[in-house]
């Protein structure tokens, strides 16, 4: 290489290290995660005004409702921080199991509540327009949340976008039933749950598309699959 040549490779690399700029590293996973939370609790915050703590505190004190407010408490935690442990590379795909156990434990108490008011029929039985409010009310309260924690996981570079995207549906349907609960003015019947059972499938399975869509940035082509061939000569 002659002098000319070594000048303009210098100058080169001079141009294009001067339009470097600096990398704010990202926070650890568990740190976002519980940035994300903070975001939820704010917002339990924002709707107590609205909500009947009086009748919030009796329902509690229902052990299965109570169980269930708990598990949906913590599925919300747990699959965000699934969602943000994804969202790294090189992280293992088993953090998708976290946030089961809690979900178990969500949907069996949640469950329970179905067997009460199955044995005692005179409890507050939801009627349509209720189940309908509680599906609008699930499903507007995580239209928010949604977005925020997509665009958080956006900030990493997810090679599975669309398991880290599920992920974080399963944590706004969550967060979307625990802040439901001082505004669900009755037991769990099996219609009920079923319309929360659509809700939270609604939810995953946008999160998961759209999400999916908006978390991929080609890492997960380039990372998944077989490596093209080189060309023939």
């Amino acid at each position: 290489m002659g002098m000319s040549d070594s000048l303009r490779l210098d100058s080169l690399v001079d141009d294009l290290a001067g339009d470097l700029k600096p990398v704010r590293r990202l926070a650890p996973p568990t740190f976002r995660a519980l940035g994300w939370f903070a975001a939820v609790l704010a917002l339990a915050v924002v709707l107590s005004p609205l909500a009947d703590l009086h009748a919030m505190r009796e329902r509690l004190g229902v052990p299965d409702l109570c169980v269930a407010a708990i598990g949906a408490v913590l599925t919300a935690l747990c699959a965000a921080l699934a969602a943000f442990q994804t969202s790294v590379p090189g992280r293992s795909r088993l953090w998708a199991l976290l946030p089961l156990p809690p979900l178990a434990l969500w949907i069996g108490a949640s469950s329970l509540g179905c067997l009460r008011a199955w044995i005692a029929p005179d409890s507050n039985i939801a009627d349509t327009a209720e189940m309908r409010g509680c599906l609008y009310f699930l499903l507007g309260v995580s239209l928010p949340l949604s977005v925020l924690l997509v665009l958080m996981l956006r900030r990493a570079c997810p090679t599975r976008p669309n398991l880290t995207a599920a992920l974080a549906g399963l944590a706004t349907a969550g967060a979307a039933a625990a802040l439901l609960v001082p505004f669900h003015p009755h037991d769990a019947t099996a219609s009920d749950l079923a319309m929360h059972a659509l809700a939270v499938a609604v939810i995953i399975g946008l999160n998961g598309l759209a999400g999916g869509r908006l978390l991929d940035r080609g890492t997960s082509r380039t990372t998944g699959g077989p490596a093209p061939s080189a060309p023939r000569r």
